[in-house]
């Protein structure tokens, strides 16, 4: 059964993978302003319209794409441990943020949600919404009921330093940062109030 698009048209699955693999490609390798969808459309070999019947915007294809990349390269992990879930989790994320092309694709899609309401809108409810849940996920198994923290500013607390390290003032989000955040996590669901 093909997966129908939002717009009540079926996908064409080869289609779609050459369609993000080009944003990705393009995107990594000459930066998210070289992206267009143009551009896009010549080098995975389909028709403009084809990627305008699936996506909107050329932020909502690259944006696709990071998903898939994220999806990929952070896994779910289960050690049987907050402190091993999470250090896995936050040092996956923070090997991939640190790659430069992925960088720029997170400073465009954020250019771009400022200035689009509803490419915002579709960026918080599929990107941001897929990470967030990711970590609530491994945070939840470990919270106490009634911690005196709750789980989601735990989360705000750790994409927070993430974005502001990446985006805002450029700072290494290196082991030490990572081990540091997992201290602070580990220590904010262990403390009863």
């Amino acid at each position: 059964m093909t997966k129908a698009s939002p717009r009540g048209r079926s996908r064409s699955e080869s289609s779609r993978q050459a369609i993000l693999a080009a944003a990705a490609e393009i995107a990594g390798r000459d930066g998210y302003g070289a992206v267009s969808i143009e551009r896009i459309a010549r080098e995975s070999g389909t028709g403009k319209q084809t990627i305008y019947r699936w996506w909107p915007t050329k932020a909502d294809v690259v944006m696709e794409a990071l998903i898939g990349k994220v999806s990929t390269h952070i896994p779910a992990v289960q050690t049987g441990s907050l402190e091993g879930d999470l250090a896995q989790f936050l040092e996956s994320s923070a090997q991939l943020a640190r790659a430069p092309q992925v960088v720029g694709l997170l400073a465009g899609l954020a250019a771009d949600a400022q200035h689009d309401p509803g490419f915002a809108d579709r960026f918080r409810d599929s990107f941001v919404a897929h990470r967030r849940a990711a970590l609530t996920e491994i945070l939840a198994r470990y919270a106490p009921p009634e911690g005196p923290v709750s789980v989601g500013t735990l989360v705000d607390v750790v994409f927070g330093v993430f974005w502001y390290r990446v985006l805002i003032m450029p700072a290494p989000l290196d082991d030490g940062v990572i081990r540091e955040l997992t201290q602070v996590i580990i220590r904010s669901l262990e403390t009863r109030p």
